[in-house]
């Protein structure tokens, strides 16, 4: 079993998916975790939630003698990472900038609304990003294994919580 299904069993038995994780320098890991729970979609991760899958973690690693000195468990946040299809279709609407691996027309780099994905659920799905070019709108498809990073782009609300 990979490190990355180590992590993605351990998160969904707590109800939390692994959106990303990372091996940094001086034996960091670090940990990205959202809610399975998509009817929440608004529910952000707290600092309860970091910790419950923090002491998880920790406990699975000492068990499966996985080597790290230290871990971060967080939410994703604003700018959260696209990595699987599911995620291009949670957030299909919503702006995003991908950068492709290899350039079309010139160019590797896209912002734009998300289409989401056509019917099929595979690694051969075609995901689309609605962007304007040169004052005329256009749709990039392309597919998850032409994408070398891709994240959404943060909205902020300064005006708090409405009444």
């Amino acid at each position: 079993m990979t490190l990355e299904q180590l992590i993605t069993q351990t998160l969904a038995g707590l109800n939390y998916e692994l959106v990303d994780f990372e091996r940094a320098a001086n034996g960091l890991m670090r940990v990205f975790i959202d809610h399975v729970d998509y009817e929440n979609a608004d529910k952000p991760i707290m600092i309860d939630d970091c910790e419950m899958a923090s002491r998880q973690l920790t406990y699975v690693f000492e068990v499966e003698n996985i080597n790290y000195e230290r871990l971060e468990v967080s939410s994703p946040g604003m700018d959260r990472p696209l990595k699987k299809l599911l995620d291009y279709a949670r957030f299909a609407g919503l702006d995003a900038n991908v950068k492709l691996k290899l350039p079309i027309n010139g160019r590797k780099n896209f912002t734009g609304k998300l289409q989401g994905v056509n019917e099929s659920a595979d690694e051969s799905a075609q995901l689309g990003l609605l962007f304007e070019h040169e004052g005329l709108e256009q749709v990039l498809e392309f597919g998850l294994a032409d994408v070398d990073k891709a994240r959404l782009v943060p909205v902020y609300n300064f005006k708090g919580k409405q009444k």
